[in-house]
């Protein structure tokens, strides 16, 4: 299944039926009076969180999104039938965006959370509404209410507790790999990520979601590589994992490169918890772990931690890490059954 987290839509809301003009005919009865029913409400467009989607690829295949317009009234006094409802059923996390992408209309971060982007018409009056002691037979009814109609965007945001961070080839794949059931891509030419990847990790009986995104390069928020347009799928995660290649010469620069592309993103990014870990170390000897701590440590202004994705060196110490980032009401604890298969 292919990955899509920005698409746009078209919706329209039904509108409503016009109010009917009618009188009572039947024998026996001279003077039956009016009886023209109202019309029915146009259907609404309604968008839904649902569960089982990670992705906004159906709306590639449809963008237009129409509801039902309400029927007319009709003569006895019947009202016209109301239109049906659509619903637009999204991922939890997406962001609804008004046509200039800026404007946020809503952010459904929960399952089977609503929230109505156009209401359909109001149906119109038939002439019995407008019956009065001065005017007893009514000539005029009213118009159905005009349905509302929208360009909307959809802008995924994965829902993830800890965001993966680094440049290309700085050992995320390989992480996300050793620690869950998920199976990225791995390979050993850059960019071998081109879109977000989950994974569910545990850690001392208690799971949590790690969202990888492809790796930024310098100039990632000007465009270069991939751009920062998968960033977006770390602003709610409650920590940053920073993973820096520990066999590249130049880790003190590897790292202010991607603070620098934080703060030019902009918002509370930049300002999230962040662990910082020199990967890879199963490839350096003593002196060369010691030597690029140092650097790290000073470039990243904080506490360094050690890990190898491939050999498990120092990965449950990084997992017990971010675990203590993360509030608990965001973790999933184990069950006694399920701790019988718990693997850490």
């Amino acid at each position: 299944m292919k990955f899509l987290d920005l698409c746009k839509v078209y919706i329209r809301s039904g509108g409503g039926g016009g109010g009917c003009v009618s009188f009572r005919r039947e024998k026996y009865i001279e003077y039956g009076g009016p009886d023209g029913g109202d019309g029915g409400t146009g259907g609404s467009v309604w968008a839904e969180a649902v569960d089982g989607l990670n992705t906004l690829i159906d709306f590639r295949y449809q963008q237009h999104f129409f509801a039902k317009n309400g029927q007319p009234g009709m003569g006895k006094q019947r009202t016209g039938k109301d239109g049906d409802d659509i619903i637009l059923r999204v991922p939890v996390g997406t962001e609804i965006l008004d046509e200039d992408q800026e404007t946020v209309i809503c952010d459904l971060t929960e399952l089977g959370q609503r929230v109505q982007l156009a209401r359909g018409g109001n149906g119109g009056w038939g002439n019995l509404h407008f019956k009065s002691s001065t005017n007893q037979a009514p000539r005029r009814s009213n118009p159905g209410q005009e349905g509302v109609e929208r360009t909307l965007w959809l802008r995924l945001k994965l829902i993830a507790d800890v965001g993966l961070l680094g440049l290309p080839n700085a050992g995320k794949s390989t992480f996300l790999a050793a620690t869950s059931n998920a199976r990225p891509k791995i390979a050993d030419y850059p960019f071998t990520t081109l879109h977000p990847n989950l994974g569910v990790v545990g850690v001392d009986n208690t799971e949590f979601v790690v969202a990888d995104i492809p790796g930024l390069i310098e100039g990632a928020s000007e465009g270069r590589g991939l751009g920062d347009l998968f960033l977006g799928h770390v602003e709610r995660c409650a920590v940053l994992l920073h993973l820096i290649d520990g066999t590249s010469e130049t880790v003190a620069e590897d790292c202010r490169t991607i603070i620098g592309e934080l703060e030019a993103y902009g918002g509370e990014l930049a300002e999230k918890p962040r662990v910082t870990v020199l990967n890879k170390v199963d490839a350096l000897d003593e002196e060369e772990r010691a030597e690029r701590l140092k650097e790290l440590e000073k470039a990243s202004g904080g506490d360094v931690m050690m890990m190898s994705g491939v050999a498990g060196e120092g990965v449950t110490e990084v997992l017990r890490t971010l675990r203590q980032n993360i509030d608990d009401d965001r973790l999933r604890y184990r069950t006694s059954e399920e701790e019988e298969t718990w693997q850490p």
